[in-house]
Formats: C-alpha cells, structure tokens, sequence
C-alpha cells in the first residue's frame, strides 16, 4: 500500500505512543480527583499544556484541549462569536474553509440571527485582504480564515489579514489543522485572537484537539456539565491523548524545514509525472504558495469516486474534496468558489505527503495513477465520452 493521504491522518509517530502508554496502563486517574492518581494525571496535562505553550509561543491558560479539530473550530466561532454578540451581529467567513468552520457559521445565520459575508477567492484560491478589508463593517465582530486549505494547500497571506483585523478592531480566528508543522507559526500577540489544531493531523492521537484563545477574550462554551479547562470546555480531558498530542508536537518541529523542502520536492516530481503523461490533467491551486506536501490534481471527462476506488484496489491511497456517495459525486465546494469548471471540481483528486512518504513510492503511484486513468479513459471511449489522451 503506497499512502499519500496524509491531511486526511497521519500514522501515530513513536514518540507519541511511548508518551500515552503510561495513561493507558497504570496512571488512569481522573485529572479533576484530589487524590495522588488524579494529581498525577492532572500534572501530565499541565506539563504538555506548558510544552505546547513554548512551542506555539502562548501562555498556558490560552490553550484549551478539546476533542478534536472540528470540536476546536466549533468552539471558537461559535463561543467567540455569541460571547461578542452585543457588540454586532456581523461575522466574515473565508468561502473555501473546512466545513467545521463553514458549517458553524451557517447555524449562526440561519439560526441565531447573524450576519455573514463569505468571503470570494481568486481563481488560484487566494482572499484578495483588500476585499475583506472593504467586507467589514462597524458592527462586525469575527473573521475566520484558514491560514492552508486542506483541499488544495493553498496559503493564505495571514499577515495582511491580520493587519487588516487589527486595524478595525476584529476578532481573528484562523484553522491551522493543516498548517501546523507545515509552516512557520507564532501565536505571540499580535497574529491571531484564536487559532485551532487536530493531534492525527500531524502525527499525533486522533481524538485530541487544541484551541488558542488569547489572554482577555471572553469565549462561550458550546458544551456543558463541568468546569474543566478553565470553565471553557467541559468533560474529563483524554489524559493519554493529550500527553501524545504534545509529544507529536515537538516531534514534528524537529525537523520541519528540512521536511517540507523534501517533501515539496517530491510533490513536484509527483505532478510531473503525472501531468507530463496525461494530456489534460490539471493541477489546482496557487502552485507558488501552498503547502509543500499537497497535490490536488483534476482529471476532466473523469469522476473523484471512480479514481479513488480504482486507485484503492490498485494499493494507492488518496482522496477528493468532494463527497462522495453511492451512485453521486458531489463537486468540491473549495474548486467551485475557485470558479473551477464543474468538470474539474468533480474530478478532482487530492494527494497530500508526509514523513514516511519515499521518492520509490511516488514514481510507483505516478505509474499507477497514469495506468488506472488510461483504463478508465479506454472504458469512457468505448461509450463515445473521450475526454484527453494519455501521452
């Protein structure tokens, strides 16, 4: 099996599981008990709540541990937009983020009586600051933007967004679930007012999140039933998972420069095998920025579920922006708002690189991805719908 789906998760690296073992076995106490097993839980937390805080340059109180990176968007554009209500109703939304985000910010429309602006990109996927800029109004109280789609990898520019925000006086929540360990990141003041991130994205448990939120802002809590993480986020934290999540933190920064040049470079060989064989393939995005692992790549005439099952049953795994269901194919709604052809937003495949990636094993799947699209072209032929050649 070659797997280049590494934005959808990550393999759990040793580091990590080695740091869970131990609240797996014999430390299992609550962390919120008074007693010694439940002060020995709550010191492992408090002693990964302080290495991520160094890492990411916050103080430990601005971090709350969650479920997940869904749970950590949820959290922030939900509690922080209610907790600001007051102040106006107004809220801006990248159009191409993850549904995490998208979704939160459709209940508060439809439901709790806000306004939002989803804000347009440009053919390449980038948010002109410029438009966001002249989106803001005197009661808007919160944008969110991705600072790397999780689709296309294209980045953001977080810094004139940010300067923008703070100019005006705007609360800036960004997910960083695909940025993390990826790019350069500091969450000392003056970039972001929240920011979110998911453990198995880089290479840590899945079942564990993280939500910066900065010193002094008020945040509503979206659950309830306890006083955990400071009032914010109640139920009794996933000790193991939090211990991994650090872990897997320090892990993946250790060498993360010398990663990403690597593993651009064999992104880029990837891309060229494939579009130098298949005639009308077409690579998305804003090729000169975005994130060195990932590949998103279109094969017009061609429908995602198609190639990603024949890619499956040929020992390649990858993925689609789009849903996919039995009998349909919904298009990716990051290459629709990047006004793509629908032809491209269906077809389009998603190949995202990691540590374990090898130069072997993408000459290996170039070769089989060009295979499986000459047999599906030849079977398309045969019913008279050809779409491109394979060279």
């Amino acid at each position: 099996m070659i797997y280049l789906d590494y934005n959808a998760t990550t393999p759990l690296c040793a580091p990590a599981r080695e740091a869970m073992l131990p609240y797996l076995g014999e430390h299992f106490g609550n962390p919120s008990s008074i007693h010694a097993a439940g002060r020995e839980a709550r010191a492992a937390i408090d002693n990964a709540r302080d290495r991520l805080a160094s890492l990411l340059h916050a103080k430990p109180h601005e971090l709350i541990f969650t479920g997940s990176g869904t749970e950590s968007n949820n959290l922030a554009v939900l509690g922080l937009a209610r907790a600001r209500r007051a102040a106006g109703r107004h809220l801006v939304c990248g159009s191409t983020e993850h549904h995490a985000v998208l979704h939160a910010f459709e209940h508060l429309q439809r439901h709790e009586g806000f306004d939002v602006t989803f804000l347009a990109v440009d053919d390449l996927g980038r948010i002109d600051p410029e438009e966001l800029a002249r989106a803001l109004r005197h009661d808007t109280t919160l944008v969110s933007i991705m600072a790397a789609n999780n689709e296309t990898g294209v980045i953001q520019p977080m810094d004139e967004i940010s300067a923008i925000c703070r100019s005006r006086g705007v609360l800036l929540h960004s997910d960083l679930v695909q940025a993390f360990g990826k790019l350069p990141l500091d969450l000392s003041p003056g970039t972001f007012d929240a920011a979110s991130f998911a453990a198995h994205k880089f290479y840590g448990p899945k079942g564990a999140g993280l939500l910066y939120v900065r010193s002094g802002l008020p945040i509503e809590p979206i659950q309830f039933g306890g006083a955990h993480e400071n009032q914010r986020r109640p139920g009794t934290e996933n000790v193991a998972a939090i211990a991994g999540l650090a872990a897997a933190a320090e892990w993946t920064l250790t060498d993360s420069v010398a990663e990403q040049a690597r593993e651009a470079a064999l992104r880029d060989e990837l891309a060229e095998r494939i579009t130098g064989r298949i005639s009308a393939a077409h690579v998305n995005g804003d090729t000169s920025n975005r994130l060195a692992n990932t590949l998103n790549v279109s094969f017009p005439g061609l429908d995602s579920e198609t190639i990603l099952m024949a890619l499956d049953l040929a020992g390649v795994c990858a993925s689609s922006g789009s849903a996919c269901m039995v009998g349909s194919v919904v298009a990716s709604h990051v290459l629709l708002a990047m006004n793509a052809p629908q032809e491209y937003a269906t077809s389009a495949i998603r190949f995202s690189l990691g540590k374990q990636t090898t130069r072997d094993e993408v000459a290996t799947a170039a070769e089989v991805i060009v295979h499986v699209v000459q047999r599906l072209r030849a079977s398309r032929r045969e019913t008279g719908t050809e779409a491109y050649a394979v060279l």
